[in-house]
């Protein structure tokens, strides 16, 4: 099935999945959770299952598969629908996802042939599934205790999965960012990922933006529904998201262009339990609150997605122009200045301040000078942080 955003309604003709980001750019973590947070598995479940549900996911160690052996990971899938459920089952019989070209062994369950899912997802699909309004994001889910990468999962995958899967595992050791850089996954993330298909790939790059917006809204909404006080998250240009003036997730886009179409992977990571290797939302939570209420996993998914997909369709129709406002809501450089290093050939830099106003409509940031003068600024491929490192291009009056 493909769908098309057509005004307010979706109409057969377009393509969306789903992907994943990954949040923090430190050294990555190879410990496991400990061993009352990991999964269990339930007592109806084969051994091997049980085995892989708990396996080490540093690759070593007691729990580990054997040398020379395949990698095996438990994926739980399901739909909200009756035609998804249907689905579930035809994909665990075709038996046809795959990691790593081949590398690693995928075991499927569907869940609703668990006897007590309760007792082995650490993720509680039926609260979600409840929580979710949605026409095709985020319908579909396939939940893992432990993966190497959801965005690789599902991207690997694009073709087999229906519109609007998403990937949600508990643990991801092979997560990655922006240039390649290695992000931290640890126990405590809300992890997913999702694609979609774009035919238009001058817009391609503002869709970080929606993306970023919609987990920052999903946030407030989540916050709103159970009462509790909202966090001032802010979007760091590009992909970042901020609290207290810490890092607290990322969203990371890709894209491949394949029959005419930009298949496109998205995704997010989230602290949400994590107090390392910065801050938490449930942290943040606890200080401003003495309530035992606190934000789930399920709870901001669900969220997300209900947000996003009303976002996209906007951004899709109308342009990012539709959505500025709110999006200039959330950000941290309104009136921020920068200092541009210059080189023009000489061995001594030349330095310039800038004023950010906003974006350009190419996505890159718009700039002025103490004379008025307009800049679009680019990032020069080679700074971690984006803001050092940035090449200033004049622009037309």
């Amino acid at each position: 099935m493909r769908l098309v955003f057509n005004g307010s309604r979706f109409s057969p003709a377009y393509r969306l999945l789903l992907l994943r980001p990954q949040p923090f750019p430190v050294r990555p973590n190879l410990r496991s959770p400990p061993s009352n947070q990991r999964p269990r598995c339930a007592a109806s479940l084969p051994p091997f299952l049980r085995e892989m549900a708990h396996r080490d996911d540093t690759g070593s160690g007691p729990d580990a598969a054997p040398t020379g052996s395949k990698n095996s990971y438990l994926i739980v899938i399901t739909g909200k629908s009756s035609s998804d459920n249907e689905f579930a089952f035809s994909l665990k019989h075709k038996k046809s996802l795959k990691l790593a070209e081949g590398e690693e062994e995928i075991q499927i369950l569907v869940h609703s042939e668990l006897q007590n899912p309760c007792g082995l997802q650490t993720f509680q699909t039926n609260l979600y599934m409840n929580n979710l309004s949605t026409c095709v994001f985020g319908r579909f889910l396939m939940w893992s205790p432990r993966l190497p990468s959801t965005h690789d999962l599902v991207s690997q995958n694009f073709c087999e999965l229906p519109l609007g899967t998403v990937c949600i595992t508990d643990i991801q050791f092979k997560g990655r960012g922006r240039s390649k850089n290695v992000w931290e996954s640890p126990h405590g993330c809300l992890l997913f990922s999702f694609t979609l298909e774009m035919d238009n790939g001058h817009i391609l790059p503002l869709l970080q933006y929606v993306v970023s917006l919609a987990i920052v809204e999903a946030i407030r909404v989540a916050c709103e529904a159970k009462g509790l006080p909202c966090l001032d998250v802010k979007i760091k240009w590009p992909n970042d998201l901020y609290l207290d003036g810490l890092k607290v997730g990322g969203v990371l886009c890709t894209s491949a262009y394949r029959s005419k179409k930009f298949n496109v992977s998205a995704g997010i990571g989230l602290n949400l339990n994590n107090d390392m290797p910065t801050t938490c939302l449930n942290t943040a939570l606890q200080k401003l609150t003495s309530g035992s209420l606190r934000l789930t996993r399920e709870e901001i998914l669900a969220s997300f997605f209900s947000r996003f997909e009303s976002l996209y369709e906007a951004f899709i129709n109308q342009g990012f122009q539709a959505l500025e406002s709110l999006y200039y809501k959330y950000w941290m450089h309104s009136g921020q200045k920068v200092v541009i290093e210059e080189k023009h050939g000489n061995p001594s830099p030349e330095n310039s301040v800038v004023a950010i106003q906003g974006l350009t409509s190419s996505g890159y940031l718009l700039a002025i000078d103490d004379d008025n003068k307009k800049y679009e600024l680019h990032p020069d491929g080679n700074s971690f942080d984006f803001f050092k490192g940035l090449i200033k291009k004049k622009m037309e009056s």
